[in-house]
């Protein structure tokens, strides 16, 4: 059997890498395609990171993204669906895996449908009311034919979309099983890598666009810049960079500004897996609107502070703070938690072995082409 993968930027390559690894060890075939941010120098040019870890692209479509205003990244999109569909339409797969929620995984599902190529769509059913993730996360979840939710709470509505029970599976996220398969650098590893020398205590911080919001991306980030400004230099601020969304580039060059005036600031535009596993392990806070600060960051054992409406209607664990996107109270939550760190760290979003359900599942298909044919299930 022929299983294609489609990644598009670091998010999902860091979640996705485990279950390819394990398919890749299986008697099935696998494909690769690789799009989006991962093939654009702004943001890290990360298809390098893939091919470091072990894996070589069988096509990558370039989707040429001229700015990050709405216009420009829907024109990105299109360029992305017909890409894909020339991609998967020479490697014929049996089967597309995709993971979350961005808007290159929603072209690759759209070419697959034309397509008629079946695709398993793992972390659906999650909520993210702040940015238009939300719709696009529920939009693949209706065009794909399995499921692997990372909770109970999303299976139950990917359920609610009329999927059927019998294609819905509770794997957990396989971001865990790559945390703990990977090495992670010591502290001095990480200071020679980043150029930065760490302070008495450290925020990992990533901001990115809230693209539901009507106020601009640099309104967005100055209250959480306000707040940092007031911290001292015992205090090390390392920023990673935002994704390529609407606005993401504009947030990166205030972050590029706000480091380059700053003793105890650094940015990184992207750490790569090992790097950014290890700079959230020796961080006293992560602190932003990504998401890898719900799902990865707790069970490294370090508190998060989410910021704003990015990540509202997520599941979060206990270690898992939250602020309203306004300089004080930012400000005085972060060092709340520095001074009064939480206990429990306990992860809502699986046990490390979340890959091995998703490849168990997808290696005991018989015939993929009669997952293609679905029936709306009425709700009782």
């Amino acid at each position: 059997m022929r299983i294609c993968a489609v990644t598009g930027s670091r998010a999902d390559w860091g979640l996705l890498k485990p279950v390819l690894m394990r398919l890749r060890a299986s008697t099935a075939s696998m494909q690769l395609v690789v799009t989006g941010s991962h093939l654009d120098t702004r943001f890290g040019h990360t298809v390098d990171d893939i091919r470091a870890d072990g894996f070589t692209p069988d096509r990558q479509v370039t989707l040429d993204l001229e700015g990050d205003d709405p216009c420009a990244v829907a024109k990105a999109m299109g360029r992305a669906v017909g890409g894909i569909a020339e991609a998967l339409h020479s490697l014929q797969p049996d089967i597309l895996v995709v993971l979350g929620d961005r808007y290159e995984i929603f072209a690759a599902a759209q070419a697959a449908l034309l397509l008629r190529i079946p695709v398993a769509h793992i972390a659906g059913g999650d909520i993210t009311e702040g940015a238009f993730d939300d719709a696009i996360r529920h939009a693949i979840s209706k065009l794909s034919h399995l499921h692997f939710t990372t909770n109970a709470e999303a299976g139950r509505r990917v359920l609610q979309l009329g999927e059927a029970s019998s294609r819905v599976f509770i794997s957990g996220s396989p971001g865990i099983d790559a945390l703990i398969g990977t090495p992670r650098w010591d502290r001095q590893q990480l200071q020679r890598h980043i150029g930065f020398s760490l302070r008495r205590r450290n925020l990992a911080i990533t901001f990115h666009p809230v693209t539901l919001d009507d106020t601009e991306p640099e309104a967005q980030i100055a209250p959480l810049l306000a707040a940092l400004e007031a911290m001292d230099d015992t205090t090390g601020l390392i920023f990673t960079g935002a994704n390529a969304d609407n606005g993401g580039q504009r947030i990166n060059r205030l972050l590029r500004d706000f480091a380059g005036t700053h003793d105890n600031a650094c940015f990184c535009v992207s750490l790569g897996q090992a790097g950014y596993y290890s700079l959230v392990e020796q961080a006293d806070l992560v602190v932003g609107n990504s998401s890898s600060g719900l799902y990865e960051a707790p069970s490294l054992h370090t508190p998060t502070l989410d910021i704003g409406t990015r990540q509202q209607g997520r599941l979060r664990g206990p270690s898992v703070l939250h602020a309203e996107n306004e300089h004080i109270a930012i400000g005085r939550m972060i060092e709340s938690i520095l001074r009064d760190p939480p206990q429990d760290f306990s992860n809502p979003y699986g046990d490390g072995v979340a890959s091995r359900r998703i490849a168990d599942v997808l290696l005991a298909i018989d015939d993929p082409r009669q997952l293609l044919i679905k029936h709306f299930v009425e709700a009782n």
